[in-house]
């Protein structure tokens, strides 16, 4: 699926560590910060809740490969994925951009 700007998955721009808890490389897109914020809060809520794959995509009604892929930084959901797994949920998890400019500027910090 093609992105804006020709950005790749979020996955691709890790410098260090594992996904999710890494550091994206300095060049990274702020889609990227946005994926891994969002896998991030993702992975933690369906903790917190006792969630797994498929428990969460038959509740979404999305297929738990998506839902796997999400958690794993290989694609970035669209609108109508996100939207299913945050009323799933009952939890937003589209960071917003206050968020993504806070996990750069993070990022930027622990880079020098």
């Amino acid at each position: 699926m093609p992105r804006s700007n020709n950005d790749k998955h979020p996955l691709f721009y890790v410098a260090e560590g594992t996904w999710p808890r890494v550091a994206l490389a300095p060049d990274a897109p702020l889609s990227a910060y946005c994926g891994l914020l969002l896998a991030r809060d993702l992975d933690q809520t369906m903790r917190s809740r006792g969630l797994s794959l498929r428990g969460l995509a038959e509740i979404a009604g999305v297929a738990h490969s998506t839902v796997a892929r999400v958690l794993n930084g290989d694609v970035l959901p669209d609108i109508g994925t996100l939207t299913r797994l945050e009323d799933a949920l009952e939890h937003q998890l589209w960071p917003g951009p206050s968020a993504v400019r806070a996990a750069v500027a993070s990022d930027e910090r622990r880079m020098r």
